[in-house]
C-alpha cells in the first residue's frame, strides 16, 4: 500500500484520485503519523491483499491481546 502525506495529496491530487480510479489503495499521512485510508469503491469481490481478509494471522493460542494501534503496524506496515 503506497503511503502519501497531506503535503502530497494537495500539490498532487489528480495524480492521487487517478491511481484510486485505477483500484490503488493508499493510506494518507499527517506528520508521518496514518489518519485515513484512499481507496476505490468496487462493486467486485475484495482484492486477496486486502488486510481485512489476513487478520486470521494476527490470532494467538496464549499470549496477551493487541491494541488497535499494534494490530495497525502488522497490518498496514506502519
Amino acid at each position: 500500500m503506497r503511503t502519501i502525506s497531506l503535503l502530497e495529496f494537495r500539490k498532487n491530487s489528480k495524480k492521487i484520485i487517478e491511481w484510486a480510479r485505477r483500484g490503488e489503495r493508499m493510506m494518507m499521512t499527517y506528520r508521518r503519523k496514518p489518519l485515513f485510508r484512499i481507496e476505490p469503491v468496487m462493486d467486485s469481490i475484495p482484492d486477496e491483499e486486502d488486510p481485512f481478509y489476513h487478520l486470521g494471522h494476527l490470532a494467538q493460542d496464549k499470549g496477551t491481546r493487541l491494541d488497535n494501534k499494534q494490530m495497525d503496524k502488522i497490518i498496514y506496515n506502519l
